[in-house]
């Protein structure tokens, strides 16, 4: 076997480890692996997915010490120019993950 392929199999079976819900030695154990070259090539991938994963951009906020008059719906603009708006009240949680999953 080249070491592409190979390489490339190994990549597979890390991301089988992360999908599964075993641990490294059980998983290890049912696939007849060692458990020390499985941690090792879970490390890679993880190292190589965190490569592959854009850095996060922060944009600066200004904060006013005005106090508004009236409630201002919270708007986000995205990236792509995509325009979202959330009414006042909304769940600052959701709207974070929301933002997260469509940067993706």
């Amino acid at each position: 076997m080249t070491k592409p392929v190979e390489k490339q199999e190994w990549f597979q079976v890390a991301e089988a480890f992360e999908a599964s819900s075993l641990t490294q030695r059980e998983f290890s154990a049912r696939r007849g692996l060692s458990l020390s070259t499985l941690q090792s090539r879970v490390c890679r991938r993880r190292r190589q997915r965190a490569r592959e994963t854009p850095a996060v951009r922060l944009l600066p906020v200004e904060m006013s010490t005005v106090a508004q008059v009236s409630p201002v719906p919270l708007e986000v603009v995205l990236a792509s120019g995509a325009r979202l708006r959330f009414p006042v009240g909304a769940d600052v949680d959701y709207v974070a993950q929301l933002v997260t999953a469509l940067g993706r």
